[in-house]
């Protein structure tokens, strides 16, 4: 496992990180804790979770995923060898985060609520790194109507000097290291550079945003803003909610696969995205290579990824991914899978 510098901050991250979505819904505590103990193992010392999580967003298991990690931080004593992530979801219509009914939005009072609540599920005084989950902008995040751009919206925005100011008092009280954003533009992501080089507030350490074979919009812009300003990418959806391991091809729907269960793989059931996959595909055959551990290895290699976050729901899964670190993007292998996004660019963004 090698080690990349988390932006400007010193920390050094290992270069796959747990995503633990599926703790509380698809896997219980036992089976979370289990996957914890053997990244660990593999070395990972980063983890990424959420307010929001379990998957899907339900009343009933919010905070879950957040009170495993955080039992398992307990029994295993072990919070000071791991690099711990969490984020606060943006506006949503959603009822059941905040105290009576109050929609979420990214204001101080509804930050530090978040926080506190978060601390107390995960069983620590401090996060290393506490993330935006979206905007609080109504902006396309989550590639709705396969388009990139949404017109610019009359809501009543919570201006980023507020957000990032609230950050910025959670950094001085010692709860949080360091901030970032997810599912952010580029533009966002130059207004927040900007509001804390002008009024001396946190720099933005990281951007989570989807990337993987079938989107590769980070690229256009991102990636170059990225490398220039120390904003390292935590890649989410390698596997493109496991999409990219064929499973799903002409409609298949295996049985407990998370689209099953669900129903929640329309991002990734676009025109064009079959015929890619099946080209990806047979390009991994070609190279002797499994299929899941290519798409993986292709976005861990990029240079703008900071960490490339892995997730599983068995342990078969979860040690394909995390050997995928023994698998190398030669440059003919990049330059036949280059060949294949020209034909194929970013059906699923």
């Amino acid at each position: 496992m090698q080690y990349r510098t988390l932006g400007r901050t010193g920390l050094k991250v290992s270069e796959l990180c747990l995503g633990t979505m599926t703790f509380g819904q698809q896997n219980t505590e036992a089976e979370g804790h289990a996957q914890l103990d053997k990244a660990l193992e593999h070395g990972v010392n980063f983890i990424d979770t959420a307010e929001l999580y379990s998957i899907p967003p339900r009343a009933e298991t919010q905070g879950s995923t957040e009170r495993i990690v955080g039992s398992w931080l307990k029994a295993r004593g072990n919070r000071d060898k791991v690099i711990l992530a969490s984020k606060v979801v943006g506006r949503s219509q959603n009822d059941w985060f905040r105290p009576g009914g109050e929609k979420p939005r990214l204001t101080p009072q509804q930050i530090r609520y978040a926080i506190d609540e978060s601390l107390k599920r995960l069983n620590t005084d401090y996060l290393d790194l506490y993330q935006l989950h979206w905007p609080d902008r109504e902006i396309n995040i989550f590639g709705e109507g396969g388009t990139t751009f949404r017109t610019l919206s009359d809501a009543d925005e919570v201006p980023i000097a507020e957000t990032l100011g609230a950050l910025g008092e959670l950094v001085k009280e010692g709860k949080v290291r360091h901030v970032g954003l997810s599912n952010e533009t580029a533009w966002g992501v130059s207004e927040f550079l900007r509001v804390s080089r002008e009024e001396k507030q946190p720099r933005i350490a990281s951007i989570q945003n989807a990337y993987n074979l079938l989107n590769r919009t980070y690229e256009i812009g991102l990636a170059e803003m990225g490398l220039r300003e120390d904003v390292g990418l935590l890649a989410y959806s390698p596997l493109a909610q496991g999409y990219l391991t064929g499973k799903y091809l002409d409609g298949a729907r295996p049985p407990g696969a998370r689209t099953t269960l669900f129903n929640r793989g329309q991002r990734y059931e676009k025109p064009g995205v079959d015929d890619a996959i099946r080209a990806y595909q047979a390009l991994a055959k070609e190279f002797g290579l499994d299929f899941a551990q290519m798409a993986i290895a292709f976005v861990t290699s990029r240079p703008f990824v900071t960490s490339n976050i892995i997730g599983a729901t068995t342990m078969e899964q979860l040690e394909t991914a995390l050997t995928s670190i023994h698998v190398e993007i030669t440059p003919e292998l990049e330059e036949k899978i280059n060949a294949i996004h020209q034909l194929n660019a970013n059906p699923a963004p």
